[in-house]
């Protein structure tokens, strides 16, 4: 729930958007997704895909660990 009203997006019929003389910036909120998927649902989007950047980037230096370990042991 947004606390103040001038950051919400009016409450109009589809075809009122449409025809309406709103900008852009009056129809969207400024965000990816921006109106489509919830801020919350945003949020987790995000948060999932730097998890998974993350957890690319820990495999990858766990595999050269591994390569060393094997190198040093010989």
């Amino acid at each position: 729930m947004l606390l103040f009203p001038y950051f919400q997006i009016p409450h109009l019929r589809p075809a009122e958007y449409k025809r309406s003389r709103l900008p852009r910036s009056r129809r969207t909120v400024n965000r990816p997704y921006g109106g489509v998927l919830s801020g919350i649902a945003v949020r987790e989007r995000i948060i999932r895909a730097f998890l998974v950047e993350e957890q690319k980037i820990v495999k990858k230096v766990l595999k050269i660990q591994k390569t060393k370990d094997k190198t040093a042991a010989k």
